[in-house]
């Protein structure tokens, strides 16, 4: 038997992580390697997240998300116990009838986010507006768990 010495890399694990997603990350942008038709197709079907920002005061959660070129009827807004959803699609649309696309970099496709809330909403308060692409969700508190002023009677 012989007694071999093996040198431990303890950058190994992350090079290799490295590797797999520059590979990930250029299958997606070259559509791996398929020609431009199956680009197209790729980033028609592909995956996206839109940005979005949330802020909290004592009265209500604001939710604002950057939709560009989604309809207002291809959104749908859920709020069930303390969980925000907005599901959404964004539409491949081919206005270019004449010749084929070079490159697509535009994120279409269906979209999901959910947000954990933490805190009791009144879910007949809560409103929604979609102007210029942003969506706005305003989700009131409850009642219960606003603070209220005791006031200290003195005799």
């Amino acid at each position: 038997m012989a007694n071999g010495i093996v040198r431990f890399d303890p950058f190994e694990d992350l090079s290799r992580l490295q590797r797999e997603m520059n590979r990930l990350f250029q299958d997606s942008v070259s559509g791996a390697g398929g020609s431009r038709g199956q680009l197209r197709e790729s980033a028609a079907a592909g995956i996206w997240a839109p940005a979005v920002d949330v802020a909290e005061d004592a009265n209500e959660i604001v939710l604002k998300s950057e939709l560009p070129g989604v309809k207002q009827e291809d959104l749908d807004i859920e709020v069930s116990n303390d969980t925000l959803t907005i599901r959404g699609e964004k539409k491949f649309e081919d206005e270019e009838k004449k010749g084929s696309y070079i490159r697509i970099e535009r994120a279409y496709g269906t979209f999901q986010r959910s947000f954990n809330l933490g805190v009791p909403i009144d879910q007949n308060q809560i409103t929604a507006s979609f102007k210029d692409g942003v969506l706005t969700v305003h989700l009131p508190k409850s009642e219960k768990i606003k603070p209220k002023k005791v006031l200290v009677n003195g005799k």
